[in-house]
């Protein structure tokens, strides 16, 4: 509020004495004036309201203007002589809603100022937003005699935070509406902000179902990348986990993690910038992507492993043609032999002997059809190869039938186990080889608890692999016999009979391992497999 003096107009040439105004001279006190110094003309403040950089005027109890500034001038595109005389409402647009204009009115009749925004109109007819202050000047006997009106045009500022305020929402809206979870963590560890999915993953994923509790499981699934982040703020992008909840169907994350640097907001930070990080994780829901990948990949493998089984088989076969006629080509060519000493101790042609040697020609060009015809190994190169891998994926193609025969699966990878340099394809076949003789052994009539023990380690040189069924077991006396070729203990129903174990026995020997049947283990069949952890090179 500001006290008018009447009878000492603004417009008068007259000097503002501090002892005939004591309140002057607390203001002059206030601002480090000191009170005996040269006293103040109308003059002086008549400039300072003048050039004053805020549009200043001044109206009487109606708002008829009386006086206005320069920079009244300049914000509102009127000349003094425009505007002096005038109402104030030639600058109202009429979209204030009446509710602001009753508090301001009832501010002024409180004899208190109002602040507060108005939609104004300027000359030019362009629309802007007056950031008002208007406060009433009191005469010496406690009277409002004149308003003073303080503006300024708060339009970019207004445009500058409305703007703020809309990429705020849409950016929220964005985060809020994305599938992935999102959180937002401060340096303290805290939880600054996070999107609706983070909410619903921390229900169906922490212990506690809270969201503190979802960022410290998934710390520890991150492991180091998580602490890298926090301590050198190095990112990291597509870090896979799984997390279980205990229903058999474990859930596979894509986890993605960066950090925002925010220039600290109080005073202190104005001029010299104090950078505070914090920490956004983004994690992607990859189950039924990863899903249906390891199914495409395992109809891959059905493909493959079909078109491998076809070829194995076309070997057994002709292997065991050539096996089953190796032995009269055999018998024909002692025979052939025979006939020759006698023939030379009788010095004379033998009709017998020249059928034995046209049979044994004719046997020997057959043996040598039969090799050219036998269908070579699928030629593979070797790599890096993940047993524990390759173990899963049998087990995955052998899902049905081991549902159909009842058997109970007991799987115990190793949870650190190093790859070995090998031939995938030819590994795999061999472990499906093994998985395929204890089922079909779990299969035999009389075997009541039909339960498959796979498990993995890794040694200090090798990688060891044991597949243990309940079936009968095999004979101490047989336990070498049965990787010859073409014995076997049993009628198998895929291939030729006896040729899965030394086709086993042959891929791991090529990988420089060994195989054997645990003479030890009496409750059924335990084949170890045991393969040297090769480098590449």
């Amino acid at each position: 509020m500001s006290k008018f003096n009447q009878n000492n107009p603004i417009d008068a040439d007259s000097r503002v004495s501090v002892a005939a105004d004591p309140a002057q001279g607390s203001v002059l006190a206030e601002a480090g004036i000191p009170l005996d110094s040269e006293p103040l003309s109308p003059e002086v403040f008549l400039q300072a309201v003048e050039h004053c950089p805020v549009a200043i005027s001044i109206t009487d109890l109606k708002a008829n203007i009386i006086y206005a500034n320069r920079v009244f001038t300049q914000v509102t595109g009127y000349a003094r002589n425009e505007v002096v005389g005038k109402n104030e409402s030639i600058l109202s647009n009429h979209t204030t809603p009446r509710l602001v204009y009753q508090a301001l009115w009832g501010r002024l009749a409180q004899q208190r100022p109002w602040t507060g925004m108005l939609v104004n109109r300027r000359k030019d007819g362009s629309l802007y937003l007056a950031e008002l202050t208007v406060a009433p000047v009191i005469n010496e006997e406690g009277k409002s005699v004149y308003y003073l009106g303080m503006h300024r045009d708060g339009t970019e500022v207004h445009e500058l935070q409305q703007r703020v305020f809309n990429q705020k929402l849409m950016i929220e809206s964005v985060v809020n509406a994305v599938p992935a979870a999102m959180v937002l963590i401060d340096s303290a560890g805290g939880i600054e902000l996070s999107n609706p999915s983070f909410g619903h993953m921390a229900a169906d994923l922490a212990p506690d179902g809270s969201k503190p509790g979802l960022l410290r499981l998934l710390a520890d699934q991150l492991e180091g990348d998580f602490e890298r982040l926090k301590s050198e703020q190095r990112n990291f992008n597509s870090r896979e986990i799984t997390m279980d909840r205990g229903d058999g169907a474990p859930r596979r994350f894509s986890c993605f993690g960066t950090t925002i640097d925010i220039t600290e907001e109080s005073p202190n930070g104005f001029f010299q910038r104090e950078v505070g990080h914090y920490l956004l994780l983004m994690i992607t829901d990859i189950t039924e992507l990863r899903r249906h990948q390891e199914q495409m990949h395992l109809n891959t493998l059905k493909s493959l492993m079909a078109e491998e089984d076809l070829v194995q088989g076309m070997r057994e076969t002709v292997n065991g043609a050539i096996h089953q006629l190796e032995g009269p080509v055999n018998l024909i060519e002692a025979a052939v032999h025979t006939l020759r000493r006698r023939a030379a101790e009788n010095g004379r042609d033998d009709l017998v002997l020249s059928a034995a040697e046209e049979a044994l020609e004719a046997g020997r060009r057959a043996l040598d059809n039969l090799m050219d015809s036998l269908p070579p190994p699928v030629s593979e190169s070797k790599q890096p190869v993940n047993i524990n891998q390759l173990i899963r994926e049998v087990l995955a193609l052998a899902t049905d039938e081991l549902l159909a025969q009842g058997v109970v699966i007991a799987w115990q990878p190793s949870m650190h186990l190093p790859s070995l340099v090998g031939q995938e394809r030819r590994l795999r076949s061999m472990l499906k080889q093994l998985v395929q003789n204890a089922v079909e052994a779990l299969g035999t009539r009389g075997v009541r608890e039909r339960n498959l023990t796979i498990s993995t380690r890794g040694e200090k040189e090798f990688i060891e692999v044991e597949i243990t069924d309940s079936g009968p077991g095999i004979p101490e006396e047989q336990l070498l016999k049965v990787f010859q070729p073409f014995f076997s203990t049993k009628k198998t129903r895929h291939g030729f009979r006896g040729m899965g174990l030394p086709m086993v026995q042959e891929i791991v020997a090529d990988h420089a391992g060994t195989v054997f049947i645990d003479p030890d283990y009496h409750e059924g069949c335990r084949v170890v497999v045991q393969l040297p952890m090769l480098r590449a090179g």
